[in-house]
């Protein structure tokens, strides 16, 4: 059995709360009766080992039963959200059965008359462990299908972590949201469940349900400084808050240390293709981490973060494999080194080269977010014959109806020049009203104007 981790969660903490939902608690008892129902309501539909099931849903308690009860019966799942569900990634992940779990928590199912043949389904079947499918956020390009051997995943959950109470914030479909939902239930906490991921629906969560844990993105917490939500809402039992996906602005972090001075904030640090690893801030207002741990292995080659880990994938469905000849996964993530901290400056293939100075777009990002005018900002690098690249920065302002447009170029450039080297204080700044975050708040790299 692949859940015995989680089988002892449901009967030692029986009566106490498992899930939060809709602001309604469902107890570990209920959810252990569910998962069970689910594996035999599994067994009538003929869905058995080795077969690839996308499990399309939001967080809910069917679909978290319905996710267990996959794992425990080791089929290969593929969790996808309603909003990035399509038929394309059920192509590319050649997906036999779809399980959709609607917003009512109701359940159905859908064979889709297709045989999955991939050499890397045929090494899962000869073992028979359970398989995960994470797709990438296709940024770059289309989206690859990253497939895990869920065994060496669920080993870490067998040593004993925090019991908290916890926001499921990262999407059902996200490496980070999946490890969340893991940890928590393995470890005999409560997992909240959010209808929409705004600032005051996560403050309310946190103040309703005596929330102890929040794992999110930089994005998400700038959105929540500048709404204000937390002076409506109260934050005494917040222990900790977690952020990972992108690099922080480093006045965010700032500003976060200086009004939540009761409340741990440390960096994470994950990717679908090797999972999420250990990681330790040096302190709550510092962006230099450890990042590792007993399964893992860390090195740095010509500046880029390089990762080998038990929990890495197998390889992708769609695309070649991306590991050295000694089995090490290159990160593609810039960083730099102090003894055992490291610093992360951001995806090397965002850097800005002006005239052989390397500029990352988070440090000039960190220095626009200080003016009290900008609600949003993302900074790239433009063509330039002379230079090779200039740096821009596009805007989204929080009150853009009232502010003279060319006033604040020039008041911008002013204060980047205050506190930036002149090769990195922007060139052109782009005033916009677009949304720079996608659904998954994170901020979107690629500026379209």
């Amino acid at each position: 059995m692949f859940i015995d981790v989680w089988q002892h969660s449901f009967e030692q903490h029986a009566a106490e709360d498992a899930i939060i939902w809709h602001d309604l608690a469902y107890s570990f008892g209920w959810l252990g009766q569910q998962v069970e129902a689910r594996q035999a309501w599994l067994h009538d539909q003929s869905i058995v080992a080795g077969m690839v099931v996308v499990l399309q849903a939001d967080y809910s308690p069917q679909a978290l039963a319905l996710l267990l009860a996959l794992i425990a019966r080791g089929c290969i799942v593929v969790p996808l959200t309603p909003v990035s569900a399509n038929m394309r990634l059920f192509t590319i992940a050649q997906a036999e059965i779809l399980i959709v779990v609607n917003a009512e928590d109701q359940v159905q199912m859908q064979r889709l008359g297709k045989t999955a043949v991939h050499p890397l389904y045929t090494k899962l079947r000869k073992t028979r462990h359970p398989g995960l499918i994470i797709f990438s956020s296709g940024s770059s390009g289309e989206s690859k299908a990253i497939v895990h051997d869920m065994l060496p995943m669920l080993e870490k959950y067998r040593q004993p972590g925090k019991r908290l109470r916890t926001i499921a914030f990262m999407l059902f479909d996200h490496i980070g949201g999946v490890n969340t939902m893991l940890y928590t239930l393995a470890n005999g906490g409560c997992l909240v469940l959010l209808a929409e991921r705004t600032p005051v629906q996560v403050a309310r969560a946190i103040e309703i349900h005596q929330v102890d844990l929040l794992p999110t993105s930089p994005t998400f917490l700038n959105l929540m400084l500048l709404s204000e939500s937390y002076k409506k809402y109260d934050f005494a039992t917040l222990k900790l808050i977690t952020y990972g996906t992108e690099p922080m602005p480093e006045s965010t972090l700032k500003r976060l240390h200086i009004l939540f001075p009761h409340i741990s904030l440390r960096q994470t640090y994950g990717l679908s293709e090797v999972g999420i690893l250990r990681a330790h801030s040096r302190s709550c207002d510092s962006l230099w981490v450890k990042v590792g741990g007993e399964r893992f292995q860390t090195r740095v080659v010509d500046g880029i973060l390089q990762i080998k880990a038990e929990s890495a994938m197998l390889g992708y469905l769609n695309a070649p494999s991306p590991f050295t000849a000694d089995g090490w996964f290159i990160t593609g993530d810039r960083v730099q080194v102090e003894g055992d901290y490291m610093r992360i400056l951001g995806r090397d293939s965002e850097m800005i080269n002006v005239g052989g100075e390397k500029v990352y777009p988070i440090e000039v990002e960190s220095v626009i977010q200080e003016m009290e005018e900008v609600e949003e900002v993302t900074v790239f690098g433009e063509h330039n014959p002379i230079t090779g690249q200039i740096v821009c920065a596009q805007v989204r302002l929080r009150h853009s109806e009232s502010t003279d447009r060319r006033q604040f170029t020039a008041v911008l450039k002013r204060h980047c020049r205050q506190h930036l080297p002149s090769y990195k204080v922007p060139v052109k700044v782009f005033i916009s009203d677009e949304a720079q975050h996608s659904v998954r708040l994170k901020k979107k790299r690629k500026v379209l104007l």
